[in-house]
């Protein structure tokens, strides 16, 4: 039996980011995946998903210019589209293993599963770890009601070869609108069924709603307080019922939530805990075994469960390996809903805010007059900027065509303590977004 001074499970971005510092610093790694070598982001979730949506913003960038200087007519071609997203995702699996080869990581392919708490299962082989990472990930829960099966996931929309007249999401989190705003540009008729009357439950409620009437003043169908009941099939459609009428369309996507890969790791071998939000763990990222850690989605966690989240987490368990004895910390993290109208926003959380409300105030600042949305005729632009008691800024939430790029500005004012007195010493390159940070604190 290969023994290793590290074994990682799960060759996602967390796992990567994991298994190449600790291998350059000489210690001996293997990894295991079971799937597609990179994991889910750039396989088929944040990645391709930008990339479609790179051709939305092109056509709706046009279109906000269409009465100021440009003309001519654009459109979404979906095959071609799809074709630009899989020149860029088909070469992730080999490239990432050649990779791990070319660092001498040892890489085995297959279900990884626990013999006892230092000894793991591929398939017939056997390897043991000094220490041990989890990096898993999610997968889409897949929602439990008869016709269940007719239901697909994000995973099956990245691949579709042609797009259906009519989509019925099910579900009101970031997946269901951004997959929607792709679809929709590329032709589709939609309908987004939310089971209350808040979808984006993360973001800001009046934001949220400018940016569902902007949708549905493109053509979109919400469908909220819905919740579905069954799924039948007739013809090339289906029927979705729900408790308020039934709604109709060529797929049903299903985007109500992921769940923690943990099923064929056979935890019952080891001590290692965990609830239906994923592995449990201290302020170290180690388990109930303490040479076993976990980071990444498979987390059950209160920080969001995103790329940089996991390699953030990645990098720190590699400085634990190498030595470090400081818990993590956690800096401020920005989160975006993306799309041509894009949400994004950052500081204390939504359901912080909403318990304490009286601990906080706000101003909306219309930002569709100043210069930076002028140019691009970015009519729906508006910041929301809340305060604590003693006037400090606690959370900011930006809805506008270019919020994925101001938002960061205010990582350094939010999450590196950097306060509105030092930034005016800050010249910045005008005109650009950046450049509006020192009026807007």
């Amino acid at each position: 039996m290969k023994t290793y001074d590290v074994v990682v499970i799960g060759a996602g971005p967390a796992g990567l980011a994991v298994a190449y510092p600790l291998q350059a610093e000489g210690k001996k790694v293997a990894i295991i995946e079971h799937d597609l070598w990179g994991g889910t982001c750039p396989n088929r979730g944040c990645d391709p998903k930008k990339l479609l949506m790179r051709g939305v913003e092109v056509i709706k960038a046009a279109e906000a210019m269409a009465d100021s200087g440009v003309s001519g007519q654009l459109t979404l071609d979906w095959p071609q589209l799809l074709a630009f997203k899989k020149n860029y995702t088909d070469g992730v699996p080999k490239s990432t293993k050649e990779g791990l080869d070319q660092e001498a990581i040892a890489t085995y392919y297959g279900q990884a599963s626990f013999v006892d708490a230092h000894t793991v299962a591929i398939d017939q082989v056997q390897i043991r770890g000094e220490n041990i990472v989890l990096a898993t990930g999610q997968r889409p829960a897949v929602l439990d009601i008869p016709g269940k099966n007719f239901i697909r996931s994000s995973t099956d929309f990245l691949a579709l070869e042609e797009m259906p007249e009519e989509i019925v999401f099910i579900g009101g989190g970031y997946i269901t609108f951004e997959l929607a705003v792709i679809a929709q540009a590329a032709g589709a008729k939609i309908h987004i069924l939310h089971h209350n009357e808040q979808p984006l439950k993360g973001f800001d409620p009046d934001l949220v709603q400018d940016l569902m009437d902007y949708l549905a003043g493109q053509g979109m169908m919400f469908h909220l307080n819905t919740a579905p009941k069954e799924i039948k099939k007739e013809g090339n459609h289906f029927i979705v019922e729900t408790d308020h009428g039934n709604v109709s369309g060529a797929l049903v996507i299903g985007a109500t939530g992921r769940i923690p890969n943990l099923e064929s790791l056979v935890l019952k071998n080891t001590a290692i805990t965990y609830d239906s939000h994923g592995l449990l763990v201290d302020d170290h990222l180690r388990t109930k075994e303490p040479h076993i850690y976990a980071i990444g989605d498979v987390l059950s966690k209160k920080q969001p469960k995103l790329t940089p989240v996991a390699s953030f987490e990645a990098a720190y368990v590699a400085a634990s390996l190498l030595g470090s004895q400081e818990a993590i910390g956690y800096p401020m993290i920005p989160t975006v809903v993306f799309g041509h109208l894009k949400l994004a926003r950052i500081g204390v959380s939504e359901a912080v805010l909403q318990e304490n409300s009286e601990a906080y105030h706000s101003e909306v600042i219309d930002l569709s007059t100043w210069y930076t949305y002028r140019r691009i005729n970015d009519s729906q632009a508006k910041i929301k900027l809340v305060y604590d008691k003693e006037d400090n800024l606690a959370a900011v939430t930006i809805l506008a065509t270019i919020a994925d790029e101001v938002i960061n500005d205010f990582v350094y004012h939010l999450g590196l303590n950097i306060n509105s007195s030092q930034l005016k010493k800050v010249i910045f390159a005008y005109p650009t977004p950046s450049s509006d940070l020192t009026s807007l604190i």
